[in-house]
């Protein structure tokens, strides 16, 4: 029986759209930056995003008393953020951009790590930096990282090639297995890994080094005024590493290849119809995902100059997953938004006694943010499931636009986070240009 909406020809509202009230849309803040953000030209992103990023490198120089933290260094903190971030980028190109659920990322992060920390590292029977090695003390460190990112990518690309034809919770078992296979293996490798005890006296950047920094400005303890700061130094690295990713996998994204990402993970039956390559752009995904991973496993390898195997277990993995999710899939600025929350919160409140008005543990609640993220998670899931900023939709055919242009309606691609009517068909279609 067709409904009255129906007889009279007009469009009808559907069911995942927000409700009006008073005549206006209920828009989130996630949804509203999102939209505002989007109608920005890119000179002006541009414009808007540089001094926004001067900005978030001064934050650990000036330490403002409201946002600093009290039980730990606070440039240390910005310092991880920005390698949780760089692993929120890459995890995202995998489950945000491709839609493939992986479990099992913190063991690209382990393969960087010890890449760095098996050619660098006295420790290690591969060292490269004594007597005999091809590596300089001074520049092992950034010799090392491209060859790690190289090593991590190849080890995407070995297990990708037979298990990326898996799909939903059988591609994600194998996923969180290699994880685990990583770890046992950094574990039990005692003669090449030294298991438990771990690879010291890992390479760092040799950098800035003076009268005031003996070892360089990246080295661990460097002090300046009584100021623990070499994770400021680390963040600024990180801050450089996340723009430059972001700009090739922003770049991506604009291409065919992130079309057909886009494709895939809004149906990917439908992708394969169409003609698109979903194996060979899932190949992609993972590839470039897990070298991300390691270029974040370096860049923790070469701060705390230490690995071992308990750094990587699957707790952390979903950890990252958790900031993918909490910021938005599919979201470059969401997902970074998604990492800082995971990283700062426990540390905000880490040797804190009193908070607003209250008297707390802030050791206490530190500890169990295991527990608290994943209530954050159950609710979001419930009320918010695409995250706190989600992804732009732009799956509208080109066929929709012109005909709600022609009746007045908006012309610009669906920005609804709810998705469009018919996404996988609508996407592989744009793809099979």
């Amino acid at each position: 029986m067709s409904t009255p909406a129906a007889a009279s020809g007009k469009p009808q509202a559907r069911a995942d759209q927000p409700k009006p009230a008073g005549g206006k849309e209920k828009i989130a803040i996630g949804d509203r930056f999102r939209l505002w953000w989007n109608s920005l030209s890119r000179p002006t992103q541009w414009a808007v995003g540089v001094p926004f990023i001067i900005l978030l490198a001064l934050l650990p120089v000036v330490r403002p008393p409201g946002i600093s933290t009290v039980g730990t260094d606070f440039g240390g903190v910005m310092a991880q953020f920005g390698m949780i971030a760089l692993i929120a980028i890459g995890l995202n190109v995998v489950v945000g951009q491709t839609g493939l659920l992986d479990l099992g990322y913190v063991g690209f992060y382990a393969v960087g790590a010890y890449t760095v920390g098996l050619l660098t590292s006295p420790d290690s029977p591969w060292n490269q930096t004594g007597d005999g090695g091809w590596l300089s003390a001074k520049w092992a460190w950034l010799a090392v990282l491209p060859i790690a990112v190289a090593i991590t990518a190849i080890s995407g690309l070995i297990l990708g090639t037979p298990t990326l034809r898996l799909r939903g919770d059988y591609l994600a078992i194998v996923t969180l297995g290699f994880g685990e296979i990583v770890r046992l293996l950094a574990d039990n490798l005692d003669t090449l890994t030294r298991g438990g005890q771990g690879l010291s006296q890992v390479a760092y950047p040799r950098l800035g080094e003076s009268d005031t920094a003996m070892n360089g400005v990246f080295a661990a303890g460097y002090s300046n005024g009584g100021n623990i700061n070499n994770g400021v130094w680390w963040f600024w690295l990180s801050l450089l590493l996340i723009v430059l990713v972001l700009l090739g996998v922003g770049n991506l994204e604009r291409s065919r290849v992130g079309r057909s990402w886009v494709a895939i993970r809004e149906d990917e039956d439908a992708a394969e119809i169409m003609g698109v390559p979903t194996f060979r752009f899932k190949l992609w995904a993972f590839v470039i995902g897990a070298g991300i991973g390691g270029l974040s496993g370096a860049l923790y390898a070469g701060q705390v100059q230490f690995v071992v195997p308990t750094n990587f277990n699957v707790i952390n993995s979903m950890l990252f997953l958790c900031a993918v999710v909490l910021g938005g899939q599919g979201n470059k600025l969401g997902v970074i938004l998604g990492a800082f929350i995971v990283v700062y919160l426990p540390n905000y409140f880490l040797g804190r006694t009193e908070f607003l008005w209250w008297n707390i543990n802030g050791n206490a609640i530190a500890d169990y943010k295991y527990l608290f993220f994943g209530l954050a998670l159950i609710v979001l899931m419930i009320f918010r499931p695409q995250g706190l900023i989600p992804v732009r939709q732009k799956l509208m055919t080109y066929g929709r636009q012109i005909w709600l242009a022609a009746r007045g309606k908006r012309t610009k691609f669906d920005d609804n986070p709810a998705g469009s009517d018919k996404p996988g068909s609508t996407a592989a279609a744009e793809v099979s240009r």
